[in-house]
């Protein structure tokens, strides 16, 4: 029997995941225990999810388990570690202003959780590939030092030749501010960098820009573009945080994500670190992304107002650049378009709404 086991494994990128690989054949191990409901509330909790994976997927074992328990993620460990051939590691405290709030269990899940699962690896499964899904806050607020400039709708960046520029994984995570989120997911990247260059552990790093997709349960700190569906869809209010809504983020697929790390897995590398969002073909505007959303919804939606306070550390302008992933691995490549992915959240909101 061959496993994956998944954190986060009711979350947007775990439940995508849990479907990939149970359909490649894998027994799938889910440790995934609501923390997102006491994150974000009701409306943000992942058991829904859970009792559909459950559910549909024969081979799909769930844990309601906090990865901060070592001892209880040992055990799991210990009754598959014959079978373990890939982790993929996407629980998390997500948001910049939750974190903020509580330092203490920001830091403890995304830091400490993250170093008991690379230490168990290392103790237990040493030939499995482990999958961090960190994200492109690690670079702080360094891409807002770039030649950025406010255009109709966006904001933009430029090379010093005056070309189109998009981030790659040279930029540096050091001397800028984070945010307490940020910081505590820089930790557990750099180990997990550390844990491949130091153990020989078959890391992947994956710096996320904005993770979405129709199964995203997004709330109003966690998850603009789900979350902006959701209230124009509903006709609720939405607030946009600075930058006149011209803050640009590039959008990749929970299933597009997921597919970067299956074209890792079948040939791992030690420590690699790769930016890991949508590109320049998926990026939005918020101002975009509610033009966008009102044209496929005939809706004429315009409930949102401006803050002129951004959040602490928050990009103006953020682009992955993709190029050394689709050197590394050239199979690979998005197959869903930010347009068809916009489509299907609201398709999956208007479902929601009539049943």
């Amino acid at each position: 029997m061959k496993c994956v086991l998944i954190t986060g494994s009711a979350g947007l990128i775990g439940s995508q995941a849990v479907d990939f690989f149970h359909n490649l054949g894998y027994h799938i191990i889910g440790i995934d225990n609501n923390m997102r409901q006491y994150f974000f509330g009701e409306s943000a909790s992942t058991n829904p999810t859970k009792e559909a994976l459950v559910q549909k997927y024969k081979n799909y074992t769930h844990y309601d388990e906090d990865i901060r328990n070592y001892f209880r993620i040992k055990q799991i460990f210990e009754e598959y570690k014959n079978s373990i051939e890939l982790i993929i590691h996407t629980a998390a405290q997500p948001s910049h202003d939750w974190a903020a709030k509580e330092p203490l269990t920001d830091f403890s899940i995304n830091a400490n959780g993250t170093m008991n699962l690379l230490e168990l690896t290392r103790l237990l499964c040493p030939d499995a590939t482990f999958i961090f899904t960190s994200t492109n806050k690690v670079y702080g607020d360094a891409p807002n030092f770039l030649n950025i400039k406010e255009e109709f709708t966006r904001h933009e960046c430029y090379d010093a030749s005056s070309n189109l520029y998009s981030i790659d994984e040279q930029m540096s995570i050091d001397q800028t501010k984070h945010s307490v989120f940020g910081a505590s997911k820089v930790a557990a990247d750099v180990m997990c960098q550390e844990y491949g260059r130091y153990f020989g552990l078959k890391t992947g790093i994956f710096r996320g820009g904005c993770l979405t997709g129709p199964n995203h349960a997004g709330t109003e700190l966690h998850g603009f573009l789900s979350y902006l569906v959701k209230c124009m869809v509903n006709n609720k209010p939405y607030t946009i945080f600075g930058y006149k809504g011209k803050q640009v983020r590039d959008n990749i697929h929970s299933y597009d994500l997921v597919n970067m790390f299956w074209h890792f897995h079948q040939n791992p590398r030690c420590g690699e670190v790769y930016n890991a969002g949508g590109g320049r073909d998926n990026s939005c505007s918020i101002l975009e992304a509610i033009k966008l959303i009102n044209f496929k919804t005939d809706l004429k939606w315009n409930n949102y107002t401006i803050s002129d306070n951004n959040r602490i550390g928050d990009h103006i302008w953020y682009i992955s650049d993709l190029s050394k992933f689709k050197s590394h691995y050239p199979d690979w490549k998005i197959t869903h378009s930010l347009d068809s992915t916009i489509t299907d959240m609201i398709d999956t909101e208007m479902k929601g709404i009539k049943s």
